[in-house]
């Protein structure tokens, strides 16, 4: 009997001119962990959808537990040879129970015509006793976090036997406890004999996760290896093709300055309290700590989406007040959200419009009509600064990559000429080499002194390499105030983590 549970063998796929996948091979054990890394348009979604079922290959072949999957494979197909995808949107019911979102597609494929709820209890329950988690059988989903979502949707999967199971960026939107539970369950499921073919970019989770890994870059195969012989510099070296070497940010600031923006004794009911700050010149300010810390309040305060109940807000010395993101666009302050896809962009519309909207009111005539010109000069002009790769301007905004509609977010808000950007999760869902442009535009950005800048993140390394100065906020108090200058992640994570301050026990 076969010991590999899936190989891929020269597939390509393309879509009108463009070759999304060039002769790509891939190969799983059974009982294997593989993670398929690669950047943003690598062609790892692709890959997972052909696997799949969802497209068809142009050239190449599926072989699945040793059987050759047919020229019309299709999803149904997928699922009765043992094939489960869990994509990152997770594809859950948030108005149904737990029990149901986990039994209700088994009920569905029997074809019943009334429901048995005991015995959807029970499916559910053999399921999650399968994998080693309770949860509330009958808690609506959307009361749940997002990791607990994660949870229900793998419990499903195993409900059709899954000998393959595949996770696309499973872990973008959790805590690091959340992460810990996952893999707990992974590595239960590999215990059981079922293949788990991990998607990611992040790198600390391949080596921890993974026995070996594959590399797709611009739809072909770079490597597969095994994780023990690589390293962090290896596997950046893999995925973006190219050698990046970060050096720890140092900021121009001199005894003269007087700050951009200042906070005295800021408070939000149930968000923070008494949050004293300042930002000075050609500074890059890190906010940090775990979920739930109140540092995403914090940041949606600043720009006046949460108005701060009390306190003083002060811009270039003189006091102002911050009541909505109007005001905070008077005043200079600029935001790029977190979530980048139902908070950055305007999906349907085009690039070159989503570039423009937040300054629409310098870009409009005496007639009230919108100077296109200058709106396609303008979207051209930030194309070239921050290297956006795209097709034609007028395609819609969500043909690009993750990396790239980043890059147009944080177009939008520098068409504005800020003061003040205030940048909450600035590389969430972005691969390495993304993320080190755009930490090298944050740089840029500060150069001239003019503009200083605030990175909420809780990625340790990203604030540690990125920001001269960081604030760490822990149950909506900023507890500990750490330069970068010989900071390590370890002792950063320390800090975040520990109930103490560095004044003492946090309150």
């Amino acid at each position: 009997m076969s010991e590999t549970i899936l190989k891929v063998t020269n597939v390509t796929k393309r879509f009108g001119g463009v070759c999304a996948l060039d002769h790509v091979n891939l190969e799983l054990k059974k009982g294997e962990i593989h993670c398929l890394v690669g950047g943003n348009g690598s062609g790892k979604s692709t890959l997972i959808k052909i696997i799949s079922g969802f497209y068809k290959p142009d050239e190449g072949t599926v072989e699945i537990d040793s059987v050759p999957c047919p020229s019309k494979f299709s999803t149904m197909d997928a699922i009765a040879a043992g094939v489960q995808v869990i994509y990152q949107d997770m594809s859950v019911f948030p108005n149904l129970t737990v029990a149901e979102n986990v039994a209700i597609t088994l009920n569905q494929s029997a074809r019943k015509k009334t429901v048995n709820w005991k015995e959807m209890d029970q499916i559910a329950q053999k399921a999650f006793d399968k994998i080693g988690v309770q949860l509330p059988l009958h808690d609506l989903l959307e009361e749940l976090s997002v990791a607990d979502k994660q949870i229900v949707a793998i419990a499903r999967a195993i409900l059709y036997d899954a000998k393959l199971l595949i996770m696309d960026e499973p872990t973008t939107a959790l805590t690091r406890k959340e992460i810990d539970k996952l893999f707990e369950i992974v590595r239960t499921l590999q215990s059981q004999g079922v293949s788990i073919l991990f998607v990611s970019h992040k790198l600390d989770e391949v080596f921890e996760i993974a026995t070996r890994f594959t590399v797709l870059r611009n739809g072909k195969n770079i490597i597969t290896d095994e994780t023990a012989n690589a390293n962090r510099e290896k596997m950046t070296q893999y995925i973006s093709g190219r050698t990046i070497e970060a050096e720890p940010f140092t900021a121009d600031i001199r005894e003269e300055d007087t700050p951009l923006f200042e906070g005295r004794d800021l408070c939000l009911k149930n968000g923070f309290e008494h949050i004293s700050f300042q930002v000075m010149p050609g500074e890059i300010l890190g906010i940090t700590g775990l979920l739930g810390s109140g540092r995403t309040e914090l940041a949606m305060s600043l720009f006046g989406l949460y108005p701060a109940t009390s306190g003083q807000i002060f811009i270039k010395g003189k006091e102002v007040t911050i009541d909505s993101p109007m005001a905070a666009l008077r005043h200079k302050i600029a935001y790029v959200p977190e979530d980048r896809l139902t908070e950055g962009l305007f999906l349907l519309q085009s690039i070159e419009d989503n570039i423009s909207i937040a300054n629409i009111d310098q870009l409009s005539q005496k007639n009230g009509s919108i100077d296109q010109a200058k709106v396609q000069a303008d979207a051209e002009k930030w194309r070239d600064s921050l290297s956006i790769k795209m097709g034609d301007m007028k395609d819609a905004i969500g043909t690009l990559s993750g990396g790239n509609q980043q890059k147009v977010v944080l177009a939008k808000w520098l068409e504005t000429q800020p003061d003040v950007l205030i940048l909450n999760g600035p590389t969430v869902g972005v691969d390495i080499g993304a993320k080190y442009d755009l930490h090298s535009r944050i740089r840029e950005i500060v150069k001239d002194r003019n503009t200083a800048v605030v990175v909420i993140s809780d990625d340790v390394l990203e604030v540690i390499q990125n920001c001269n100065r960081i604030l760490v906020v822990k149950r909506g108090h900023i507890t500990d105030e750490l330069s970068n200058e010989g900071l390590d992640e370890e002792t950063l994570v320390s800090v975040v983590t520990s109930r103490e301050a560095a004044g003492g026990i946090v309150e």
